[in-house]
């Protein structure tokens, strides 16, 4: 009996070599190849016990980063689809070490330099591989208490692909970092990276996948609860809340980034369909779930953005007669942010909307035509290696604010601020439409709450009833070890944005309705803008230019004017860029429109 298993299990590991040799001169898919499905049972039950790093769950407690977090190096496999790595090398080189597994440096170097490549942040690992598809092979990155040590956590891969499942310990090799993997019962957990993500502090988010491979009859050798799975996952990755969401009838491979893309603690991009098509009417029902049972970290429901999924350019067919076109499948790489594109007249929205949810970001799209028949795109081919020294910044954005009460003119700014060697100091820069620089605060640490650190950030209130007042701000911190890092991390150029505004109208209308302000045009205005006016009787009126809190600015006109229709003129060129109003008065009436100069 003893031989018969050994015998089965070396025919099956020879069908294993060479199933996986044969496929590895072709694309390998995302999803499983017939052939490799046959040997799945096999395979797994072969592999358990195949481990080099620690076979047992972290001693300390754990939290799995962010993407959004600062990274010291990028991930990818060079074996097809190299013209879109080679974009995605030639982004991140400024921004961290770039890890090209390979197994011939000197071709990759030629294909770079060939397209203007040339940075000495890329470091060559020659190393196995079958395929492209890193994000689901290359092991987690999580912090001991936080911030502390940073450790890689390897699950056992969903895919009969053996080299792919050895580069976690390549990984860990070269960069000395401490692997532990979840392979051997009572610890051994299949998952795959594509169906995974985390909001950095605790929350994690997959499709029920996850279940249905870690079950009795899910064809992976295991027979896990979702109670084991949630007992894993917290051991391993800290997760203290694991959201799983139905599988969407199109998507083939049930990967989440191939439909949501977690922004920050609170933001969630979600791909969007037209009414009824595709995959859409299942997204909305996961995410009115997502709602409905759960907030954020921060105790508040997520925000949610929405961005056009693209049907098929060749056909206008979405999944299942297209292929799965997404723009979520994206990836941070410090200050860049990498994208998916397809074809212009749904890539322009996509850039819009990213670049208005992600400030001061570099933005950057990379076509993806060649391998999204694969049911891939950029997030599924990079991975990540966090930073080795991380800085904490944690921080609920303000909110557009109205403002009834005045008795306290300020909004507290408070953030969860945390480095391994303590904080030396810790700073909010503030500013508003009006003042050209920022202005800053020293943040002060909280009584009775670690690591939390709090400013007052000082408002203006518009004495205009319903003017709105744009405020920008960011935070900076600095450890005693002389780390320094901000929120966002594109601090500067991009920053927290909210508004503050007093109840009103802007518009304070008589009902005689005898002077009437015409729409200024052109509006916003470079030069020359033009003011109209009309009056049922002849009076005499007042036009004047004011800033966003109602300070006059300069008087347009000042006088007497007959009935009928008269232009006034204002240059814009005499003022600064920004928000002001144009102001009418006479004896019965004011009317007010804005003005926006740029």
């Amino acid at each position: 009996m003893k031989n018969n298993i050994l015998i089965k299990g070396f025919v099956a590991l020879i069908c294993i070599f060479i199933t996986t040799n044969q496929l590895f001169a072709q694309f390998l898919p995302k999803g499983l190849t017939p052939e490799e499905k046959s040997i799945m049972k096999d395979y797994y039950f072969n592999n358990q016990n195949n481990t080099k790093g620690f076979h047992y769950p972290p001693v300390s407690k754990v939290r799995s980063a962010a993407e959004w977090e600062e990274i010291d190096g990028l991930i990818i496999t060079w074996t097809s689809y190299t013209s879109v790595l080679t974009q995605i090398v030639k982004k991140s080189v400024n921004e961290c070490k770039v890890y090209i597994v390979c197994s011939d440096s000197n071709s990759v170097k030629g294909i770079l330099n060939n397209s203007g490549v040339y940075s000495n942040n890329i470091k060559y690992v020659i190393a196995p591989y079958n395929s492209v598809w890193v994000r689901d092979y290359a092991a987690n990155n999580v912090y001991t208490n936080e911030v502390d040590s940073l450790l890689l956590v390897d699950w056992t891969y969903n895919r009969p692909r053996p080299k792919d499942d050895t580069l976690a310990r390549t990984m860990a090799k070269i960069t000395g970092l401490p692997l532990y993997e979840m392979n051997q019962v009572p610890n051994k957990y299949v998952a795959t990276g594509g169906n995974y993500m985390s909001d950095g502090l605790g929350t994690a988010f997959s499709s029920k996948l996850i279940l249905d491979e870690n079950a009795p009859n899910g064809g992976y050798n295991q027979n896990l609860t979702e109670t084991d799975i949630d007992s894993l996952t917290k051991k391993y990755l800290g997760i203290k809340k694991y959201i799983k969401f139905d599988n969407l009838p199109y998507d083939g491979i049930h990967h989440i980034d191939m439909h949501m893309k977690l922004l920050d603690e609170e933001t969630i991009l979600v791909g969007q369909y037209p009414m009824g098509a595709a995959d859409g009417p299942q997204i909305e029902a996961n995410l009115q779930y997502l709602l409905a049972n759960h907030n954020s970290v921060f105790g508040t429901p997520y925000k949610i953005i929405r961005i056009p999924m693209p049907p098929q350019a060749s056909n206008g067919s979405y999944p299942p007669n297209g292929d799965y076109l997404t723009y979520t499948n994206g990836v941070f790489v410090n200050k860049t942010f990498l994208y998916p594109t397809y074809y212009t007249q749904y890539d322009t929205i996509a850039q819009r909307i990213y670049e208005e949810a992600l400030p001061g970001y570099n933005v950057v799209g990379i076509n993806c035509n060649s391998t999204i028949p694969a049911s891939g795109a950029i997030h599924c081919i990079t991975h990540c290696i966090a930073s080795s020294d991380p800085l904490l910044i944690v921080h609920q954005a303000v909110k557009d604010t109205t403002i009834s009460n005045f008795a306290q003119p300020y909004i507290e700014i408070k953030a969860y601020i945390k480095h391994r060697s303590g904080i030396q100091k810790a700073m909010m820069f503030y500013k508003n439409l009006n003042m050209t620089n920022y202005d800053s605060i020293v943040m002060q640490a909280v009584p009775g709450q670690a690591d939390y650190y709090s400013a007052n950030l000082p408002y203006i209130i518009p004495v205009i009833k319903g003017i709105y007042l744009p405020y920008e701000y960011y935070i900076k911190a600095i450890s005693n070890t002389g780390k320094i890092q901000q929120r966002p991390i594109t601090a500067p150029n991009g920053s927290f944005k909210f508004t503050i505004n007093t109840p009103g109208k802007v518009d304070e209308i008589s009902d005689t309705k005898a002077i009437i302000l015409g729409n200024i045009y052109p509006n916003p205005a470079s030069a020359i803008s033009c003011i109209p006016v009309e009056s049922n009787y002849y009076t005499e009126i007042k036009i004047s230019l004011h800033d966003m809190i109602g300070k006059e600015i300069c008087q347009v006109f000042n006088g007497e004017i007959q009935k009928g229709k008269k232009n006034f003129f204002i240059n814009a060129t005499d003022f600064a860029k920004g928000i002001y109003f144009i102001k009418l008065q006479s004896k019965n009436e004011i009317k007010i429109q804005k003005l926006i100069i740029k």
